[in-house]
């Protein structure tokens, strides 16, 4: 099925994560539910965010483009796929096929460091609080938010780059449920040993390199916390960043998993399982991880729905 026997492959198949029909359908159900939540959730998130005065601080600066992030994240991925499970032609083209690896490396790549960025403001916050405010000015988080764009950017051309200039004259069947590199290279015909290098050495810095900057900040963090004498003290500076940590480890826990690893250990069902993780449920997960710990959030929806309620009070008088 999907056979070329030239070098000039219109469109590929995404093969999807099953051939039953049944299946395909509960799927759909699910995906569909998943990206509602995280459409509804992320954009709830940004909007309490940017309506509370109170929360116009620092790591909710970050926390609003982090679910804007996971919103779009998400609608690379998820749409596609919802599509394809209730079509039987399940075909996308070239250019389409790219343009949502380019999106998704662009994002997750962009989120790493987005992650690691919030990981240095809660260092800030807990490690060095009465400089806090002057550290953590306006013009350092938008450089923060612009340089984690720039970096994913240009792990995203990269990406492109070296994938775009191979030849593709075998199979056109997409062994995953969208565009990623790994089942691209599969299908090339040329040699892949040079992109496959240059691939790992780019993805792999940006994992390690955020990655050591979130260990540093937490290391010392955990320093801090541990010299603080009252017990309610080591609470509420934990309580700060156990969010951040939780959503931190689920979501490098499956990128970890499913990239950074030998191939000799690959399996198709299990890293498919893993990818349905990190590009629909994790993006769900996140407003929810966010609000459900955090008091402010919580205390801020209030105020919103309070405000919203005695406005449309006044409009009826």
């Amino acid at each position: 099925m999907g056979s070329r026997n030239n070098t000039n492959v219109p469109d590929f198949i995404l093969m999807g994560l099953t051939d039953s029909e049944e299946i395909q359908r509960v799927l759909f159900m699910l995906f569909l539910m998943i990206y509602l939540i995280n459409v509804l959730g992320n954009t709830g998130m940004i909007l309490v965010i940017r309506l509370d005065l109170q929360l116009h601080t620092p790591m909710y600066f970050f926390l609003s483009r982090l679910s804007f992030l996971d919103v779009c994240y998400s609608t690379v991925i998820t749409p596609k796929t919802l599509e394809n499970l209730l079509n039987s032609k399940k075909h996308i083209s070239l250019s389409g096929c790219f343009t949502q690896m380019s999106f998704f490396v662009f994002l997750s790549a962009t989120e790493c460091f987005l992650l690691s960025s919030m990981a240095y403001d809660r260092y800030v916050a807990i490690c060095n609080p009465l400089q806090y405010p002057v550290v953590m000015s306006t013009r350092l988080c938008c450089a923060l938010i612009t340089g984690s764009y720039m970096i994913g950017l240009t792990d995203s051309l990269i990406n492109l780059l070296s994938i775009h200039s191979l030849l593709f004259c075998k199979s056109n069947a997409i062994h995953h449920f969208f565009c990623d590199a790994p089942p691209i290279l599969a299908l090339s015909c040329s040699d892949t040993h040079d992109t496959e290098i240059t691939i790992f050495i780019f993805a792999g810095s940006t994992l390690i390199v955020s990655l050591i900057t979130i260990f540093v900040s937490y290391m010392s963090i955990l320093s801090t916390i541990l010299k603080i004498n009252s017990t309610s003290g080591k609470r509420k500076s934990f309580s700060t960043c156990a969010s951040h940590l939780l959503g931190i480890t689920i979501f490098y826990g499956t990128l970890i998993f499913t990239y950074l690893k030998p191939k000799q250990s690959y399996s198709l069902g299990r890293d498919q399982v893993a990818s349905v993780f990190y590009t629909m449920v994790i993006p769900m997960l996140n407003p929810l991880i966010y609000s459900l710990r955090n008091k402010e959030v919580k205390n801020a929806l209030i105020r919103v729905m309070q405000k919203r309620e005695s406005s449309s009070q006044l409009k009826c008088r």
